[in-house]
């Protein structure tokens, strides 16, 4: 008897994100991962669409990271579309006709579901590109100069 190598659940969501990930780079989409969001949420995947809209991309590893996680619903209020990204293993029949669906086999992901667009307010599209846009930016200034990063994050602690 063989039994299949199953990927811990860490390992199983780093790659369907960066499977997610690479779709948007596929379809002109700028991702930022790990988003935090206004409500204090963080979205998995935040991408500024070509046509100057949001989509969330929430990621699942499995059927007990999505039915013990049901703060989703909460993630609609910053985007215009919202999707789940999943492997093909994940049941797929879990995932609500609300939303998009991504499904992921190794790097490469597809569209199974479009999501329902449902437009962000102006003023609410405005503040959210300023903070993605912040947030964008902080991070490549960190990669660009890791040292100055430490130094900034020291002084503040020290203030």
């Amino acid at each position: 008897m063989s039994l299949a190598f199953a990927p811990p659940p860490a390992a199983r969501t780093l790659a369907v994100c960066r499977a997610a990930a690479r779709f948007c780079a596929r379809l002109g989409w700028a991702p930022v991962t790990e988003m935090p969001l206004p409500n204090g949420r963080r979205a998995d995947i935040l991408a500024l669409l070509p046509d100057g809209g949001f989509a969330v991309i929430e990621v699942k590893s499995c059927a007990r990271d999505f039915l013990s996680d049901q703060k989703w619903p909460e993630y609609r209020e910053f985007c215009d579309r919202l999707y789940f990204a999943v492997d093909l293993d994940f049941p797929q029949e879990l995932i609500p006709e609300e939303v998009g669906l991504l499904v992921t086999d190794g790097t490469d992901a597809t569209r199974v579901r479009e999501a329902p667009d449902h437009r962000l307010a102006g003023a609410r599209r405005k503040a959210l590109l300023h903070r993605y846009a912040v947030t964008a930016a902080g991070r490549l200034a960190a990669m660009q100069d890791p040292a100055g990063l430490a130094e900034l994050r020291a002084a503040l602690r020290v203030e």
